[in-house]
């Protein structure tokens, strides 16, 4: 595995960590650790900048989902600043996934985020 594939893959890791963080102090340092300061997150749903944006952007999708994780589908492929991958909301109690995306994320030269395009692929009626 090449050092810019490990460079994808973490950034994609500490995504999902903070979307799956389950304490609002530390959803708020995982959303810091991953995205840079005026780091932006838009979605069809939602379009924000800077850490308190994000963050309750995240907060809402929990609450929306509780009892639910984030969780990585295929692998993340990137090139540049850039990366790619899919991702599925999974019910921790049946294993159900009733939402999906896939999202493309730029990084800095710090490995962080500096803007999130998603993608929802997947979403049950009335959410």
């Amino acid at each position: 595995m090449s050092t810019q594939t490990d460079r994808y893959q973490n950034a994609v890791a500490r995504y999902l960590e903070a979307w799956n963080a389950r304490e609002p102090g530390t959803r708020a340092k995982a959303v810091a650790d991953a995205w840079a300061p005026q780091g932006s997150y838009t979605d069809p749903l939602a379009d924000v900048r800077g850490h308190e944006g994000i963050t309750a952007v995240v907060t809402a999708a929990r609450e929306q989902f509780p009892g639910f994780a984030f969780r990585l589908t295929g692998t993340v492929d990137g090139h540049h600043d850039t990366a790619r991958f899919s991702w599925e909301l999974v019910s921790e109690a049946d294993g159900a996934a009733p939402v999906a995306g896939s999202d493309v994320i730029t990084l800095d030269s710090d490995d962080r985020i500096v803007a999130v395009l998603g993608f929802l692929d997947r979403v049950p009626a009335g959410a």
